[in-house]
């Protein structure tokens, strides 16, 4: 399953330019390793004085993410960025936030649709499965068993395999409105 890594950095004052330009060196040379699937580079608006900037990376598994934070091209590069930055922070994404992932999300009505083609049949198989066995509890704990093994369902098994299904729908080209 495809692992997507967030890292935010502060760069130094004064030192933006530089470390842009040599971000985007490194993300073009990171593609080298046959594990990266996908990298990209966010930065605050034009006049912004935000000196954070956002990187999104996927990998094939956990394994290769492993692979490449090891190799020597990370290494160099972590050491070559920390002179311009502050400490980064890396956070993996591992549930709604990873589900619509793309560097152009898709509509937010695209979104609840998929969403929506995850949880319907979830609630179904959840109602049909556990039903059965939960009925006598409290209506509390019945809910909150099913929302437990929802959310497990939905983040680990089912939206990763909707999004997939859907993403030329999701991600299609949107037509001008000429």
């Amino acid at each position: 399953m495809p692992i997507h890594v967030a890292i935010t950095r502060k760069v130094l004052p004064g030192k933006e330019e530089e470390f842009k330009e040599a971000l985007r060196r490194f993300l073009g040379d990171s593609f080298l390793h046959g594990g990266v699937h996908g990298a990209a580079m966010m930065t605050a608006l034009p006049g912004s004085d935000s000196r954070e900037i956002g990187i999104l990376r996927t990998f094939a598994d956990q394994a290769e993410r492993d692979a490449f934070y090891n190799s020597k091209l990370f290494k160099d590069w972590e050491a070559y960025a920390s002179t311009l930055t502050e400490q980064p922070v890396y956070r993996e994404l591992t549930g709604l936030e990873a589900w619509f992932r793309s560097p152009v999300p898709p509509p937010r009505w695209k979104m609840a649709v998929a969403t929506l083609c995850g949880v319907y049949p979830t609630s179904l198989f959840l109602t049909y499965v556990l039903g059965p066995f939960i009925q006598g509890l409290h209506p509390t704990f019945r809910t909150l068993i099913v929302a437990g093994c929802m959310v497990g369902l939905l983040t680990w098994v089912v939206m990763p395999q909707v999004t997939k299904v859907l993403k030329p729908w999701l991600t299609g080209s949107r037509r001008s409105s000429r």
